[in-house]
């Protein structure tokens, strides 16, 4: 196999990763039985949820391990974290086959997302060695796939999982052990070989992305439309396995493409050298060309990140944004029930879904716009996505399942892109050669604000339900998130001001891309 036939093989591969790669999206769908099955109180219910998230914390490792080891083993490793993490919690709680502490829990929970990091890390080294061109859009590309998890997870458990609630909420463990463990396995042999290729066709890539833009669109369309309109759930999953096939035409389109054009060169043996000089150079003068346009502020060491203002700047940028969202979607769970909302996995899955679209929206604006003055650079989408956020809290002080509805899609778009943006903008401003380790140590800023946000949103919640003078913890009504929901709009308003600071200072570095 080609290289250039490799890569786009292993593009697909990180595509179908990324799908099953977000177990912790589908934490809200569960989260209310898992309080049951535990009889724990609504704090500890946010302690697991932060769990999850503090396994980020060492996401670094993977970063350093990805240098010395192979990428497949990076892959297997995450697969085998979550496979312990959700797989044990599946046996204690569900098959009560042995006992486990809460603290316990906790450590299974905070070993499960650390495993989440070392996929990820192996997915963005992949697809950045395999186009370095194009690593914005191929790096993008296969992140917003992540964002399809929830609702994938979701399809399965409402098609197999789904003739109670105590199922549904065992369904999700089993899955989330099982599957990513699965994928890893089945996609590390596509990662073995080193998929960069040598030479290519600007063309022949262009066409390429042109063309998973467009099944990835249609992807993220399916995705939303089945969200909001009742259907079958084996029809909607079998949906979802033929859109997640359809980028293999890609690959199998290069390796025809290669096939006729070695036919064509044999029937013209002596008119094919002079040609293929000639074209070869073109296509190192458009691979210069593209290079310039990507470029990067400069190559930073994940040991001298500490001494860079941007990077206290940036991390808090992170802390304040898209963390802020993410703990909206670990609460959506008891944010739908306070409202008497008893909806929360199609919340989840219309969440996952919008979510989808957002990590894909800034990947789609640079890659046809990047060559346009008026495309913004990654501070200013930043700081127009946290404002979108800002408005989207407030809404939610509206007291209707429709402005819930919304309010949840708007979040799930605006915390996508922010995710996705923020992984072009790590490579930008600290460089790709550490970028392993330097993107995991600015997310390592989401078990922080995890804890402290989501602490202070359990705090407000169980003192609603002291209001109604509720003794099993639950609290119902609208002040139960009110004053969470105002603090969570403030946080962004910080991390808006935030990215425009980061702007500022680098807006030389900006002005001077294309």
């Amino acid at each position: 196999m080609s290289p250039n036939v490799l890569r786009w093989f292993s593009l697909v591969a990180l595509l179908w990763l990324q799908s099953i790669n977000g177990t912790n999206l589908s934490f809200p769908a569960y989260s209310s039985q898992l309080k049951e099955f535990l009889s724990i109180s609504q704090f500890k219910l946010n302690y697991l949820s932060f769990a999850s998230d503090a396994g980020k914390v060492l996401g670094f490792i993977s970063g350093i391990a990805a240098v010395h080891l192979p990428l497949p083993l990076v892959l297997l490793a995450g697969g085998s974290l979550g496979f312990a993490g959700y797989g044990l919690q599946y046996l204690s709680i569900v098959k009560k086959m042995f006992t486990l502490s809460f603290y316990q829990i906790w450590g299974l929970s905070f070993l499960a997302g650390n495993s989440i990091c070392w996929i990820n890390t192996a997915c963005y080294i992949v697809a950045i060695k395999s186009f370095p061109v194009n690593r914005q859009v191929a790096v993008g590309i296969t992140a917003s796939y992540q964002g399809l998890s929830g609702k994938i997870y979701t399809d399965i458990v409402h098609a197999f999982f789904y003739s109670s609630q105590r199922e549904a909420a065992s369904g999700y463990l089993l899955l989330n052990s099982l599957v990513p463990l699965v994928g890893c396995v089945v996609t590390a042999p596509m990662l073995m070989r080193e998929a960069k290729a040598t030479s290519y066709s600007s063309r022949d890539v262009k066409m390429g992305f042109i063309f998973l833009f467009a099944v990835t669109i249609a992807t993220g369309i399916y995705a939303v439309a089945t969200s909001l309109l009742p259907a079958p759930a084996v029809l909607v999953l079998v949906g979802i396995v033929l859109f997640l096939l359809a980028p293999l035409a890609i690959p199998f389109g290069v390796r025809l493409e290669e096939v006729m054009t070695c036919r064509r060169s044999q029937q013209k043996v002596y008119d094919f050298e002079a040609p293929f000089e000639e074209d070869e150079k073109e296509e190192e003068e458009e691979f210069d060309d593209e290079k310039a346009i990507i470029g990067v502020k400069e190559e930073v060491e994940w040991t001298k990140l500490w001494k860079k203002l941007d990077f206290w700047t940036y991390f808090g940028l992170y802390l304040f944004g898209p963390t802020v969202g993410l703990v909206f979607m670990n609460n959506l769970g008891q944010i739908a029930e306070s409202r008497g909302c008893a909806a929360t996995s199609s919340l989840v899955a219309l969440s996952s879904s919008f979510g989808f679209f957002g990590r894909l929206l800034p990947s789609l604006l640079d890659y046809f716009l990047s060559r346009n003055k008026y495309m913004p650079s990654c501070p200013v989408s930043m700081a127009v996505s946290l404002v979108a956020m800002v408005a989207s809290f407030l809404l939610l002080l509206i007291d209707s399942d429709v402005v819930l509805y919304i309010s949840t899609a708007m979040i799930g778009v605006f915390s996508g892109a922010l995710t996705s943006l923020s992984v072009t903008m790590t490579a930008e401003l600290f460089g790709t050669k550490h970028f392993g380790v330097n993107h995991n140590i600015v997310v390592g800023s989401i078990p922080i604000g995890s804890f402290a946000f989501g602490l202070f949103a359990a705090k407000g919640y169980r003192d609603g339900a002291a209001f109604d003078g509720r003794f099993d913890g639950k609290c119902y009504g609208m002040y139960c998130f009110q004053t969470t929901l105002i603090f969570w709009a403030m946080l962004s308003s910080v991390a808006a001001v935030l990215a425009a600071v980061l702007y500022l200072r680098n807006r030389k570095f900006y002005s001077q891309k294309p």
